[in-house]
């Protein structure tokens, strides 16, 4: 009798390591995860049609896998980077990635920044022709810290005088604060470029008040001027925030920055 008691006993005991064993494997299996990835888009710049989108995904703690596919290439293979700054500003290759193939795709193991380092990153991904026109970029975008918020505010700009010069200067925040600033105006003249500032004061300010920030010059084919800014001329830090209630205004100019040649302006922030 003793001896059917030790054998269920022990027979008992085998069965609960064996539940033991299975429900620890269950356990492991619930608590995986599945990869933290994100998507940017890819925009094309100079040629016509090309869209795309980079994928960052987080293969392990310290590993990322980063994923370009585009659409409407041109044939051929083509360079690719991640670089430093925002597109508009351009910037040094911080990362060489593998080319994108005649499929339209590239893939890239990286261990250099972390999965985390690189949705906050300062940077953009850059996609060329070839290495014999490198200077012909298919394909941009920004990444991490300067994907655009949904915060935008946009101030008209009056013509001056005879030159029919107006439109408008959109400001958008960065998700890093910084702000990208797009002047939209009409009637300019193809292949000129135009001088653009911001001022500190007001359009009615007698005399004009001093340049407190160069922006990029509007391009007059397209009436087009792009500026990302972090600081102002000075050296001193402005974000977004800043700028909507800065005192400034915006000239811009036929083709000196001087006060006699101001063809377009308009008040900004708290004017």
């Amino acid at each position: 009798m003793k001896k059917v008691k030790k054998s269920i006993t022990v027979l008992m005991m085998c069965t609960v390591a064996i539940l033991l064993i299975a429900g620890s494997g269950c356990n492991k299996d619930d608590d995986t995860t599945p990869a933290r990835t994100t998507t940017y888009t890819l925009n094309a710049k100079h040629v016509l049609g090309v869209s795309g989108t980079v994928t960052f995904t987080e293969t392990s703690s310290n590993s990322v896998t980063i994923d370009i596919a585009l659409t409407s290439a041109p044939d051929g293979t083509h360079p690719a980077e991640l670089r430093k700054n925002s597109a508009v500003e351009g910037g040094a290759v911080v990362i060489t990635l593998n080319p994108v193939d005649a499929t339209g795709n590239s893939s890239t193991l990286e261990t250099s920044l972390t999965y985390t380092q690189l949705i906050a990153y300062d940077g953009f991904i850059q996609v060329h022709k070839s290495t014999s026109e490198p200077d012909v970029i298919i394909a941009q975008g920004d990444i991490g810290g300067n994907i655009l918020t949904n915060k935008k505010i946009t101030y008209t700009l009056d013509t001056i005088g005879a030159f029919g010069v107006s439109g408008t200067a959109l400001f958008e925040e960065r998700v890093n604060g910084n702000t990208l600033i797009t002047i939209s105006v009409t009637s300019t003249i193809a292949g000129e470029a135009y001088p653009a500032t911001i001022n500190l004061g007001s359009i009615e300010s007698v005399g004009g008040g001093p340049v407190v920030s160069l922006l990029s010059n509007v391009d007059g084919t397209t009436g087009k001027g792009y500026t990302n800014i972090r600081k102002l001329d000075s050296g001193m830090d402005i974000t977004y925030e800043n700028w909507l209630v800065y005192d400034g205004y915006i000239n811009i100019y036929n083709t000196t920055i001087n006060l006699n040649d101001v063809i377009c302006h308009g008040n900004i922030g708290s004017n």
